[in-house]
């Protein structure tokens, strides 16, 4: 197993994303420590993940919350030991955020996401940080989509947050890479299978007066693969880079997009 004996800490895990990623650490071997701002949303997946002979813990933490998050990653290295990989998936879902041309954008539906996604990744990777300073190693992992870099437009805030989000990641790479400390953050196209894309693409049909199938086809039929990709893909990718197999990468970009990208 990849992850055997690590103790891994996902931020937002009542997601799509952050369950898929959560499931896979633990099957690796993992202890997963499953965090989220409602306790209801992941104790299914705690019970999940612990009948399929999995190590984890659940607790109510918000990732805005500097005291909690704080706190929080005191109580994992007092249980585990240690604070080995720590990966933030919170998502912004609030409406209006994102596919507003932005001359049409309020100035409050730009700034939200800039400042809760920065604040957030900014709180847990300090805190991951200092807490593998003193061991000397760890991954700090984190996740953005294209318009990171790509241009794209109804991204809004959200291609500014997200931009910002590899520009911290990069920066704690620099910082930490002469202890032992790797910073790696994951690029993906959109993932159907979320509720974030499927949302999105609801909401663009009805704009556009199109059905939502034919919106997906249509992201479908441009990357390389002429497809986008999967949730488990995304999971296997985290888990790779959270592992020592991945020991000579820190302050890079996974292209998770199908070829949407060419790096």
């Amino acid at each position: 197993m990849l992850l055997e004996k690590k103790n891994a800490v996902i931020y937002g895990a009542g997601g799509a994303v952050g369950g898929a990623i959560a499931r896979a650490f633990a099957r690796e071997g993992a202890k997963a420590f499953l965090t989220a701002r409602n306790l209801n949303s992941i104790e299914a997946l705690a019970r999940e993940i612990s009948a399929a002979g999995g190590q984890v813990e659940t607790a109510q933490v918000d990732a805005l919350d500097e005291q909690a998050v704080e706190e929080h990653a005191r109580m994992v290295v007092e249980s585990g030991g240690s604070f080995d990989i720590s990966i933030n998936t919170i998502r912004v879902n609030a409406p209006g955020i994102y596919g507003v041309p932005i001359a049409k954008l309020p100035l409050e539906n730009f700034t939200l996401p800039v400042t809760t996604y920065m604040k957030s990744h900014f709180l847990t990777t300090r805190t991951a940080a200092r807490h593998m300073i003193e061991q000397k190693s760890g991954v700090i992992l984190s996740l953005t989509g294209m318009p990171a870099r790509i241009a794209a437009p109804g991204a809004g805030g959200v291609g500014v947050a997200w931009a910002g989000i590899e520009a911290l990641s990069r920066g704690i790479a620099a910082e930490l890479g002469s202890l032992g400390v790797r910073a790696v953050c994951i690029r993906s196209d959109a993932i159907p299978e979320t509720a974030t894309i499927s949302d999105a693409y609801t909401y663009r049909a009805k704009m556009m007066g199109r059905t939502r199938e034919d919106i997906q086809a249509e992201a479908e039929s441009k990357p390389l693969l002429r497809r986008l990709p999967k949730l488990e893909e995304l999971a296997n990718v985290a888990v790779f880079l959270a592992s020592d197999r991945a020991s000579a990468m820190t302050a890079t970009v996974a292209n998770l997009s199908c070829g949407s990208l060419a790096d």
